[in-house]
């Protein structure tokens, strides 16, 4: 999943804000390399799925033939794929 760069410097400014509030959190150094860090490490998780279904899609390339001709559902061989690499690879996406 694909989000702005803007949108993810929102959500973890959120989320430092949130667990400060909450008093789970005290920012101590420098809050910008806190979220920094933070950010780094959203768009890496979130690059997770884009990778898989990259990953996927050349898989898939095997099957175009049968897929051209309507013998097998792309969305649900997709979906069949995802499903099992997920499980197969302890993924929470």
């Amino acid at each position: 999943m694909r989000l702005a760069k803007e949108r993810v410097h929102h959500m973890a400014e959120s989320l430092i804000a949130r667990l400060q509030a909450l008093d789970f959190l005290d920012v101590t150094g420098d809050r910008k390399a806190l979220r920094d860090a933070l950010e780094h490490t959203m768009t890496e998780e979130l690059a997770v799925e884009d990778r898989l279904n990259a990953e996927i899609r050349q898989m898939m390339k095997q099957y175009e033939r049968q897929i051209e001709q309507g013998q097998v559902d792309y969305q649900k061989m997709f979906t069949m794929i995802k499903q099992k690499l997920v499980r197969d690879r302890g993924l929470i996406i």
